[in-house]
């Protein structure tokens, strides 16, 4: 039985892959540019990443559709976590960064697949950013964010029917959480530092500045703006994922056993029709690949 609703083919992987490269490329870029360069102005051109991003994270998913037949059970999960995680991202968000929607991310990642958890994440944030007005140049980083976030809780090992189950595997899904958490404010907190100036010699950016005090500075900085946060952030996923991740992870095992992703359907003769008598009905099985 198939419980992977969105599978990793060769051409997802490859729109996966250029998608992240060219993230990490427009995201990153500035601490390698000399200062004189006008590639330095990474403001300005925040619009034309926006602008090329959203396509290449629209290609993926269709990639990922046209690898594996994504059915309409899937697309009707992937909107119904989707639009679960958009309401809880505003709960909380506003407050020491206490965002539940990081722990649902997790838990169906894992459950779901890489697959999915990469084009849930990225989904998800962009409807919360439609909810809540957060529409903007820093938008695809977000997504790309969120889908590497959840992405990576499908590559856990130990997520076969075998796999690793209970309280271990809250225990890795819940270290994991913690770890990835801190990695989405700082993918997001370096997008936002190259763009923003004027912080202070301390901790800002300095264009064509050594890539080494750069990075100081960065370090500086996320720990004067949002360290707090993001420990906020990585505690939540934790508290959430040991207490109620258990209850989580069986009820999204249920939804993916019933609904038999991807079943195919074969029509069996009747028993009489094989002895030449006339059929009096019809069987009809599915099968799971």
């Amino acid at each position: 039985m198939n419980t992977r609703p969105i599978r990793l083919g060769p051409r997802s992987v490859a729109a996966l892959v250029l998608v992240s490269a060219v993230g990490l490329i427009a995201i990153g870029w500035p601490l390698f540019a000399d200062a004189g360069s006008a590639l330095t102005d990474h403001a300005a051109d925040a619009p034309w990443f926006f602008a090329l991003m959203l396509p290449l994270l629209i290609a993926v998913v269709v990639a990922t559709i046209a690898d594996c037949g994504m059915d309409a059970k899937a697309v009707a999960m992937l909107g119904v976590l989707a639009a679960v995680g958009a309401a809880l991202r505003p709960i909380g968000a506003g407050t020491a960064g206490l965002e539940p929607m990081f722990f649902l991310m997790v838990l169906s990642g894992r459950v779901l697949g890489p697959g999915f958890g990469f084009v849930l994440g990225a989904v998800t944030m962009f409807a919360s950013a439609l909810l809540t007005g957060g529409v903007g140049p820093w938008l695809p980083t977000q997504m790309l964010a969120m889908g590497w976030f959840a992405m990576g809780a499908g590559l856990l090992p130990g997520a076969g029917p075998e796999g690793l189950r209970g309280r271990g595997e809250r225990l890795v899904l819940a270290a994991y959480g913690f770890v990835a958490a801190f990695a989405y404010g700082t993918v997001t907190n370096l997008y936002g530092w190259v763009t923003v100036g004027g912080m202070g010699q301390g901790i800002s950016f300095q264009p064509g500045d050594p890539v080494r005090e750069n990075l100081v500075r960065f370090v500086a900085y996320v720990a004067a703006t949002s360290l707090g946060w993001d420990l906020g952030r990585a505690l939540l996923t934790v508290v959430l994922t040991l207490t109620t991740g258990g209850a989580l992870l069986r009820a999204l095992r249920r939804a993916t056993r019933r609904a038999n992703f991807e079943a195919q359907v074969t029509f069996e003769a009747p028993v009489g029709a094989l002895r030449g008598e006339a059929p009096h009905r019809t069987h009809v099985t599915s099968e799971p690949e």
